[in-house]
């Protein structure tokens, strides 16, 4: 079985991550093509020994690309290309039609109710995915909740298909001897209160909340892992509140976190991991009120953390005690305050793995995934699966104007949530 990825980007973010990790996995013959942004990712997968191909794409109105996309996916004759991502899901799907491979399989990793990959929701970008949805064999939603939604927006049962986002749960166990090491470096007391956090510095995971929580917390400290343009917003918030030397930023660095205090960048690489953040601190907090699937409280849980989280379907979807260490709190600053207070008075001390960590192996992801191929294939006309090569494609403007396809990063940000 030969397979295209096409993702919008392969810089810093979990559906980039999970392509990853499933690329190691699925026995099929694999090649990915990154419409902008061949960043750290993409340097990963190539190193595991995936060819990435960048098709310079220069924004979201590029109609350049789709021409460009369809004789990249005519030359190579995939058997099946998969989409990630909105933007590739798009031009994917069109572009796959035109170069004659009908089975196309597309993974839904940010679709929220309002939001979709952390923008507004316009009818514009709406009814473009489900346009271009029909012209799909398959559409992989990254849990319960993401499939409802797709059901909701009149997306045939028959063709969503859940298979959940998948961890390699060993990289994440707790080792004492980083815990240690993570806190020398930081210089961090020994004896310290440290809360943990990581994800896209942006509006809409609301680490504001987070930020303002732990200010109200004398001598506790706060370990945020990411980047992202609010970087320079919260690090103000955290001087306005006196509280800068116990916020401690953490940029993400070549896949590690790199340790420069209050937003200045130290040197890449320079830091901690994920997994030694993660064993460094007392509680995870994962304040983001929507979320698709919930990776980061996986992999806090997988750490035996206690986890408090705004929305997580990875838990939320299954029985209380599947994941007792986790728990759900509505998005206000004093109520986070006051569950942090409560930990730290209780002095956590690290759980037992829970059962959910072992249900959402990678290595079960990918054999539902290559289920959904095969079936996918096998409804296949035998005829289209490799294509003969056809003229290029032309494209052309609409009557009316100029034809555009809506764009996510202009929607208006969602609205801001109050710190009741």
């Amino acid at each position: 079985m030969k397979v295209l990825h096409v993702i919008t980007g392969l810089d810093m973010g979990g559906a980039e991550q999970q392509l990853r990790l499933l690329l190691r996995r699925l026995p099929a013959q694999c090649e990915v093509v990154t419409l902008t942004g061949p960043g750290r990712v993409a340097e990963g997968i190539e190193a595991d020994g995936t060819p990435v191909t960048h098709l310079g794409m220069s924004g979201n109105h590029d109609l350049t690309a789709l021409p460009r996309l369809t004789r990249l996916i005519r030359a190579g004759r995939p058997d099946l290309v998969h989409t990630h991502l909105y933007r590739a899901c798009v031009y994917g799907r069109v572009a796959a039609r035109l170069a004659g491979v009908r089975t196309v399989v597309a993974t839904e990793h940010s679709l929220g109710d309002a939001v979709i990959e952390g923008r507004r929701l316009t009818r514009g970008v709406r009814a473009l995915y489900r346009a271009t949805e029909r012209l799909g064999a398959a559409t992989v939603a990254v849990s319960d909740t993401v499939a409802a939604r797709l059901r909701r927006w009149g997306v045939p049962e028959e063709r969503i298909h859940v298979v959940p986002n998948g961890i390699e749960a060993h990289r994440f166990a707790f080792d004492p001897a980083a815990r240690a090491l993570v806190r020398a470096r930081l210089g961090l007391p020994v004896d310290a209160f440290v809360v943990g956090g990581a994800g896209r510095l942006v509006p809409g995971k609301r680490f504001d909340v987070l930020v303002r929580a732990v200010t109200q917390l004398p001598g506790v400290h706060l370990l945020l892992a990411g980047e992202g343009p609010e970087r320079e917003t919260l690090r103000r918030l955290a001087e306005q509140f006196g509280s800068g030397d116990r916020i401690h930023l953490l940029g993400v660095r070549d896949g590690a976190v790199d340790t420069g205090h209050g937003g200045r960048a130290g040197p890449a690489g320079d830091g901690p991991d994920i997994p030694g953040l993660l064993s460094a601190i007392d509680v995870f907090v994962s304040p983001s009120p929507e979320e698709a699937f919930g990776l980061a409280v996986l992999e806090a849980l997988a750490s035996g953390l206690h986890v408090l989280y705004g929305s997580c379907p990875a838990v939320d979807e299954l029985p209380q005690e599947q994941a007792p260490g986790a728990r759900r709190f509505s998005l206000g600053v004093h109520e986070l305050a006051t569950s942090l207070r409560e930990l730290r008075r209780e002095g956590p001390g690290r759980l037992a793995v829970p059962p959910v960590v072992r249900r959402y192996d990678i290595a079960r992801s990918a054999e539902a995934l290559t289920g959904v191929y095969e079936q996918a294939l096998a409804a296949a006309p035998a005829r289209r699966r490799r294509p003969a090569p056809v003229p290029a494609p032309v494209v052309q403007a609409h009557p009316s104007g100029v034809v555009a396809l809506p764009d996510p990063a202009r929607s208006p940000a969602p609205s801001q949530l109050s710190n009741r």
